[in-house]
């Protein structure tokens, strides 16, 4: 007899992710933290936290992400999730960036796999974490330290960041979009436009669209509430809306995508940075400092939008 398809999770995959990992580890690992003390320095008054986030199941566990036993399994469990291999999928965020990042932001961070990938990628650059669990962000900085990794993370909703108008040069979300509604997505795709420079880079990695409207049992299998909304969502579109140009998507190990956008150059900064660039050109070696668009708050110009 055919097993229902809301089941598959429940009966079949689950009992083989159980049997992959160390439950019994992780539930010692999660009582040996205290967790309001360890989150409480990160925790922020003003953050609420919106009902389809606090109503969340990962993998069936009530709270969600504002659970330590979801906190502390998140990376065993994920990395079998992500096939063919995590590191390889979040990788592909890396391999997309065009810009030279001073300043980068990672929307809903979780325990910082991407965010780490991204410091280790630029040194330099300033890099923040952003998430609404700061059970999570206690998990990602664990994570930092031990990698040596200096990242700043912060307890807020990407939907409205309180960072000030073109705070970062290139912004990331990582399997963020699957878990929320679109009303909420494109929400989050705004705040992006508005976070970045001109010439600044959004990247979103997340499952793939087409894969997910091909094959319906995907959409049974992970049993998230928003998964079929996402699947049907016209990312291009809402970027396009958002203000982003120079779109594109690129399949990642079939599963996953990574999208891109770039926020334009409006005339009034392309007068600005061709006065720049004429005052520079004037210089001895003929090249062009970044450091001379400093009026333009953005180092990345290298990409045409």
């Amino acid at each position: 007899m055919a097993v229902p398809q809301h089941k598959i999770w429940e009966r079949l995959i689950s009992p083989v992710v159980s049997f992959l990992i160390d439950e019994e580890g992780l539930e010692r690992y999660a009582l040996s933290i205290d967790w309001k003390k360890q989150s409480d320095r990160f925790h922020r008054d003003d953050v609420i936290l919106p009902s389809y986030y606090s109503s969340y199941k990962f993998r069936g566990i009530e709270g969600g992400y504002l659970h330590p036993k979801v906190v502390v399994s998140y990376d065993p469990i994920l990395q079998y999730l992500l096939p063919p291999n995590e590191t390889l999928v979040r990788q592909a965020v890396i391999d997309a960036i065009q810009v030279q990042p001073r300043r980068i932001l990672d929307l809903g961070c979780g325990t910082g796999s991407t965010t780490l990938m991204l410091k280790q990628a630029f040194p330099q650059a300033q890099v923040i974490g952003l998430d609404l669990s700061a059970y999570m962000l206690v998990m990602a900085e664990h994570k930092a330290t031990s990698a040596g990794l200096d990242i700043l993370w912060r307890h807020g909703n990407a939907e409205k960041t309180a960072f000030p108008d073109a705070s970062f040069d290139l912004v990331t979300a990582s399997l963020l979009f699957r878990e929320i509604p679109t009303t909420v997505s494109q929400t989050i795709l705004r705040e992006c436009f508005r976070l970045l420079v001109v010439g600044g880079q959004v990247l979103i990695l997340d499952s793939n669209q087409k894969a997910l409207r091909q094959l319906e049992w995907l959409k049974e299998v992970f049993e998230e509430l928003y998964l079929r909304d996402y699947a049907a969502f016209n990312l291009h579109e809402s970027m396009n809306q958002a203000g982003f140009l120079a779109l594109s998507s690129k399949d990642v190990w079939w599963m996953h995508q990574v999208t891109s956008g770039v926020k334009p150059i409006s005339k009034v900064d392309v007068t600005k940075y061709n006065t720049v660039k004429q005052t520079v050109s004037k210089s001895t070696d003929g090249k062009i400092d970044n450091n001379d668009l400093e009026d333009l708050g953005s180092p990345v110009f290298g990409i045409k939008a």
